[in-house]
């Protein structure tokens, strides 16, 4: 694979400290007066996922050149527990801004919320909890995924995960790591939720990861593309021809990659695809920096044609001591794109301390 250097400009770095010891999985959206708004998580106490987290908000009234200082915009208190993160953001069809996050309940249960804000995220009503009554458990929605088809359905793609107390060790919690995946639909603006006729299975063994962390594109002829994140060397994809109620065995897709999640976006200029993923399988052999997990260097590539050829991809970043996954992509109106994402060398030990956004003319 020829992997090309990319002429993007950092405009934003989120740097951990003392304070705020975690910045991560935000996404993007277009406020009613121009200016973009980045929502993201930011955490406190440790970078571990289920350390104390809210909701924060950036601004730039420059197509991404320059940023305001972040602010807290959500608290977990007010949802009942110490962890919110994850966001999504999407135009509702009243002109609203919804904004989804995830909150964690228990070991075995967390849930999916939407807000609807009409005064570009100052404030925020009509909560609607986007998680199923009647099969509750632990389902990541990761960030930047819910989208919308233009039938209007909204799509949100999940992974299951089996969890919960031991009953043979109290006070033990046991999480199963291989995930299945589903998908959410509404065909009324978020207000109500249901679960795709078809569950997608792993159609491997031997696996730690399954299928996890899911996202999906609507190609131009209408089929939904969905996408997961595996330990097989490869993202694994399956399609639905009806919308998402039924889908197809997952594959392995043409990009190979570490465990780490895929975003594809679809940039409205010139309705060429975008996708960013770190296309370096975890291979026998390869040198793997402890807190990394391989995801180095972070990637994207173009397609013309609705993903069935792709260019070589471009670097975003790429020191082999360092990590980058959870990307969001958002397109400006300088005919340039926005990718955010998770960022940490050596000094932090991870690859979720810090968060950069980057701005890629196109």
């Amino acid at each position: 694979m020829e992997i090309n250097e990319v002429t993007g400009r950092k405009v934003l770095e989120l740097i951990a400290d003392s304070m705020y010891t975690r910045h991560s999985e935000g996404a993007f959206c277009r406020l009613s007066n121009g200016h973009i708004a980045y929502v993201y998580s930011r955490f406190t106490g440790s970078s571990h996922d289920d350390a104390p987290s809210h909701i924060a908000l950036s601004v730039s009234a420059d197509e991404g050149e320059t940023w305001s200082e972040p602010e807290k915009i959500l608290d977990p208190a007010d949802f009942n527990t110490h962890n919110i993160m994850s966001v999504s953001l999407i135009e509702l069809q009243d002109g609203g801004i919804g904004l989804f996050f995830g909150s964690r309940q228990t070991p075995s249960v967390g849930y999916k919320h939407l807000l609807r804000s009409y005064d570009d995220l100052k404030t925020f009503q009509d909560e609607t909890i986007c998680s199923l009554a009647d099969r509750p458990g632990y389902y990541v929605l990761n960030n930047d995924r819910v989208v919308r088809l233009h039938s209007g359905r909204l799509v949100m793609p999940v992974a299951f995960h089996r969890g919960g107390y031991s009953k043979h060790n109290p006070g033990s919690v046991y999480f199963e790591n291989r995930g299945v995946l589903s998908f959410r639909l509404s065909d009324d603006d978020g207000n109500t939720w249901r679960e795709s006729t078809d569950v997608v299975y792993p159609p491997f063994t031997r696996t730690r990861s399954g299928l996890q962390e899911p996202g999906v594109i609507e190609c131009m002829n209408g089929v939904l593309w969905a996408f997961a994140r595996t330990d097989q060397m490869h993202q694994y994809e399956c399609f639905s021809f009806d919308g998402g109620e039924h889908w197809t065995a997952a594959q392995p897709s043409r990009f190979t990659g570490c465990n780490a999640p895929l975003q594809i976006k679809r940039a409205p200029q010139d309705q060429s695809l975008i996708a960013v993923w770190n296309p370096i399988p975890n291979y026998n052999g390869r040198t793997i920096y402890p807190g990394f997990a391989g995801r180095t260097p972070i990637v994207y590539a173009r397609s013309y044609d609705d993903g069935l050829t792709w260019s070589e991809p471009f670097v975003l970043d790429g020191r082999p001591d360092s990590g980058y996954c959870y990307p969001a992509i958002f397109f400006t109106n300088d005919h340039s794109m926005l990718v955010s994402y998770c960022s940490g060398s050596m000094k932090e030990g991870d690859c979720l301390s810090n968060t950069t956004v980057r701005k890629v003319a196109l």
